[in-house]
């Protein structure tokens, strides 16, 4: 078995959509649509749960095998974007991460708690 990588994911839902002549139903709009309502998707698995029910979510077998479903659904609508886009999608997230940690320093240790 090979290890997985990102670009290989890829390449593999190119070669899957390419073999059913999908690809003109691939723009970022179409393929943007379809990641909102995987999205959509997973969040419906959790609607109803309690915090505590939601943390417990993969202890049955069947609604694991849901919420890993709609996670590779997401997954794959994601790269689909990206490649359509030509985004690293891993470079996209390290950049985000770093822009983050400015915007979002950590409290330093002598600051006033904020829950007073």
């Amino acid at each position: 078995m090979t290890e997985l990588d990102v670009q290989g994911l890829q390449r593999r839902l190119v070669e899957f959509a390419a073999a059913r002549e999908w690809e003109p139903y691939h723009t970022p709009k179409n393929l943007a649509a379809a990641l909102s309502v995987e999205a959509s998707e997973l969040l419906e698995i959790f609607q109803w749960l309690t915090p505590e029910q939601s943390a417990r979510v993969m202890d049955d077998p069947e609604t694991a095998h849901r919420v890993r479903d709609e996670v590779a659904d997401v997954l794959a609508y994601l790269l689909q974007f990206c490649d359509v886009l030509g985004i690293d999608a891993l470079t996209a997230l390290s950049e985000k991460i770093d822009r983050n940690e400015l915007r979002f320093p950590p409290p330093s240790p002598s600051s006033p708690s904020t829950s007073d």
